[in-house]
């Protein structure tokens, strides 16, 4: 800390070009990395670190929420990237048993200095997959990316990887630690089979490892969530969580709003909410799950792509012809949605449809929609799609196509109010914050301190 002082007088005596600040927020950003490293240290909780191209915050929430009965745990998702991990491991308690930790690839080498500071004792991989393609350019470099998750694994820590994927397997080569595997191949250590879900039947599969078997009945509605289902459960199973437990916690888990949730409108459709983001290796996925569905109608909604290799029109074109296997209706919904290239047949016989603006999308189905029906809403979290489907059930207001928020409508709240009033609502909130942080400041001023201490 003297080191720190020393050198902030020695820069503040030259600083000529109006850089104090800078400067004081560079000092300040060093201190709470190391109050964030002090506080990993001197936890005796079992750090779990999860990380993955797609799955690993509904692998992060469904661990914390097996683990919750077995003992305190501190969880931290959707937050996933170097500052939030600070902020979180700085309210890291030292009496916690667990830490559930999600680690995103927020540009090149952030993986790596989140790994140095969180020292993992379980990493878990869920897969490999081509993102951020404006940062890594392909999935290989993804792969060595999450890889410095799995490196910085100490010798009596644990790998849990994904066996089905090769990249994610390869990383088991980094590391000294002990690998264990899941995954629907037979080399796999715990081993899912019998995986079966079409909506509104509910997934269902059967976990097996040398050990034994269990049969994980979940209230996802798609395949593809086995994935999630069988890292979370095989990472239970290795810290000793009862069979049986696992089970009953997994049954009882509720899907993230949008992460494939199901809203159901009371007389009228029911939509499967995808719209957290949309890699192009996810969108067939959700396909697949409309086409199994067993019911009488189905649409699907599809907003913006991301992550693809090639041209927009070609691949949005590919995507249109996929969506329209899976579906009665196709509803294409942004600046992009030209790019489908139907055919006029298919605009003519309503079988495809283009909308510039949510609202016109959200006004379609309104005026058009059928009970019993399907519908699915994929794409990326910038147009905020979900809005289609809460415009049945709420007073949606707030219509802006892209309003620049990165959290979803339901965490941000604010879907009843206008867009222009936003930023209004938002200076009233952090006025409120701060008086009620001191107000009880002003309450527990005698002993914060002492909590604080206490870790």
């Amino acid at each position: 800390m003297r080191a720190l002082v020393d050198r902030a007088m020695q820069v503040l005596s030259f600083d000529k070009q109006g850089k104090t600040r800078t400067f004081f927020r560079a000092i300040k950003k060093c201190f709470h990395v190391e109050l964030a490293r002090r506080r990993r240290h001197r936890s005796r909780a079992t750090v779990i670190g999860i990380t993955g191209s797609s799955a690993k915050t509904t692998t992060s929430e469904l661990l914390a929420f097996i683990l919750e009965p077995e003992g305190r745990v501190h969880k931290q998702t959707k937050g996933n990237t170097f500052k939030p991990l600070v902020r979180g491991l700085r309210r890291l308690s030292r009496d916690a048993d667990y830490a559930v930790i999600e680690v995103a690839a927020g540009g090149k080498s952030g993986v790596a200095a989140m790994a140095a500071l969180l020292k993992p004792d379980i990493a878990v991989v869920t897969l490999v997959a081509d993102e951020h393609r404006s940062i890594f350019r392909g999935a290989e470099a993804v792969a060595i990316e999450k890889q410095w998750l799995v490196q910085s694994l100490p010798l009596a820590g644990v790998a849990m990887l994904n066996a089905d994927d090769p990249r994610v397997m390869a990383m088991a080569k980094a590391s000294m630690a002990r690998t264990v595997t899941f995954g629907r191949g037979d080399t796999a250590d715990y081993r899912a089979t019998d995986i079966k879900a079409a909506f509104p039947s509910r997934l269902a599969l059967q976990l097996r490892w040398q050990g034994g078997a269990v049969v994980l009945r979940t209230r996802f509605v798609a395949e593809h969530f086995w994935l999630p289902v069988a890292a979370a459960a095989a990472t239970a199973l290795e810290l000793g969580i009862d069979p049986d437990h696992v089970s009953e916690r997994i049954a009882c888990f509720e899907p993230l709003f949008d992460r494939f949730s199901v809203l159901e409108v009371p007389g009228g459709p029911a939509f499967l909410i995808d719209t957290n983001k949309a890699p192009l290796h996810s969108l067939n996925l959700a396909f697949d799950a409309l086409k199994k569905a067993d019911v009488p109608h189905k649409r699907a909604i599809v907003g913006q792509i991301s992550d693809y290799v090639g041209k927009a029109d070609k691949t949005y074109r590919a995507v249109y012809q996929n969506a329209r296997a899976a579906a009665d209706e196709v509803i294409f919904v942004g600046e992009n949605a030209h790019r489908a290239r139907a055919s006029d047949q298919d605009r003519d016989s309503g079988r495809f449809h283009e909308m510039r603006s949510v609202r016109k999308a959200a006004d379609h189905i309104k005026a058009t929609l059928r009970p019993n029906e399907l519908i699915l809403i994929k794409g990326s979290g910038n147009l905020h799609l979900e809005r289609i489907a809460l415009a049945l059930t709420q007073d949606v207001q707030c219509w802006q196509d892209q309003c620049g928020q990165v959290k979803n409508c339901i965490s941000c709240g604010k879907y009843g109010i206008p867009f222009e009033r936003h930023a209004e609502v938002r200076k009233a909130e952090k006025r409120a914050q701060r008086w009620w942080r001191r107000l009880l400041g002003m309450k527990g001023s005698p002993n914060v301190h002492k909590r604080e201490a206490g870790g």
